[in-house]
């Protein structure tokens, strides 16, 4: 048996964990974002039948885990990893099958776990975890690709094959910024998407008439085969405003769809943590999350000695406080700091370091602008 190289659960983990921004609120809740749906599961054991009792015994656990930090902001994750080795038994609520393969020892699943949306609420509010539940209205989201034309200018095209098919496989309706996916239109011409991608916002109007939805964003696949990078710009308007967000990822030994799923995966986190924002400055319940005190930002390098430099600026900049490091790759790492302003404030000091700083919500990105 062959299975196609996925986003395991623990990686799902890692992603939510980084890409999730957030702030407290409870308010128009929604018992669908209770729902943790086409979750992997993957497991060995003796036989076929303890393969499978494995994968779905240990794929409820991750769930639950997962659940809680896409209600969770991300500056109470601290509160809540006593919570994630609870019984997740005991608050899940059913478990439906999408798909599954097994062999003699293993079995391999793509599966819905939906929890007690009660009993988690109260559990979260019983130990003082702020949350969200509340979903965004639902956008439109537009697979786009970018290939290189006439001069070398870029040419913008309906997505296919992976980069369309990854964003059908996502969960786009229990999150808790749904999700319609549409094709891009032939009335949408290259100059409307380049204005859109230059921040202009009055594209909008032209772009909601035509999909006749009050939010569309374009999400953008450039793949360069030369330095093994797939780049990706999500541009438009969502839920919580004005959008112009873009990342690249690195293609392991080729595998450009994998890349591709990793990168959907983080861009629909991109889009969770910027409601979570919204949702805190709508006046959100509880804590003083939001209002721009602390920024959570992916710094990007090329080096060990690059990585260095960089934390060594932030440490040193006036008025950054509270730097905390999280996971640290070869090329990336999570970092959070707090400085008076947010993210729009600090991003003109880092300027004059020579730093960039872009992005919103809670991705930002941070890299060395020279």
């Amino acid at each position: 048996m062959t299975a196609r190289r996925l986003i395991t659960p623990l990686t799902l983990g890692v992603l939510l964990a980084f890409v999730a921004g957030g702030a407290p609120f409870a308010g128009a809740s929604s018992n669908k974002v209770y729902t943790v749906a086409n979750y992997p599961v993957d497991a060995t054991a003796k036989d076929a039948v303890a393969a499978k009792e494995k994968a779905h015994a240990d794929g409820q656990q991750a769930a639950l885990g997962a659940l809680l930090k896409r209600l969770v902001p991300v500056t109470a994750y601290n509160r809540i990893d006593r919570l994630k080795t609870l019984r997740a038994a005991n608050f899940v609520d059913g478990v439906a099958i999408r798909s599954e393969s097994n062999s003699s020892t293993r079995y391999i699943a793509s599966l819905d776990f939906s929890f007690q949306a009660d009993a988690v609420r109260d559990l979260l509010t019983r130990e003082g975890v702020p949350f969200v539940d509340e979903q965004s209205p639902r956008m439109v989201l537009v697979p786009v690709t970018a290939e290189a034309g006439e001069g070398g200018a870029l040419r913008y095209r309906a997505a296919s094959g992976n980069w369309n098919q990854v964003w059908k496989g996502l969960d786009l309706d229990n999150t808790l910024t749904p999700l319609r996916i549409e094709t891009l239109l032939p009335s949408i011409h290259q100059d409307t998407i380049m204005a859109m991608l230059n921040g202009d916002d009055r594209v909008e109007s032209v772009l909601t008439g035509e999909y006749k939805a009050d939010f569309v964003l374009f999400a953008i696949a450039d793949v360069d085969s030369g330095s093994r990078q797939v780049s990706i710009t999500l541009a438009g308007i969502d839920a919580a405003g004005l959008l112009s967000w873009r990342r690249s990822y690195r293609v392991p030994d080729g595998d450009v769809g994998y890349a591709m799923e990793l990168a959907a995966v983080v861009t629909q986190g991109v889009l969770e943590g910027r409601w979570k924002v919204a949702k805190s400055e709508d006046g959100g319940q509880g804590g003083s999350f939001g209002g721009g005190g602390e920024i959570r930002m992916a710094v990007e390098f090329s080096s060990l000695g690059e990585w260095n430099d960089l934390r060594r600026q932030l440490l040193e900049t006036p008025g950054i406080d509270d730097v905390r490091i999280g996971a640290v790759s070869a090329r990336t790492a999570d970092v959070s700091v707090r400085y008076p302003g947010g993210g729009a404030g600090l991003a003109p000091v880092l300027a004059k370091q020579g730093l960039t700083l872009s992005g919103g919500g809670g991705a930002w990105t941070l890299r060395s602008g020279y």
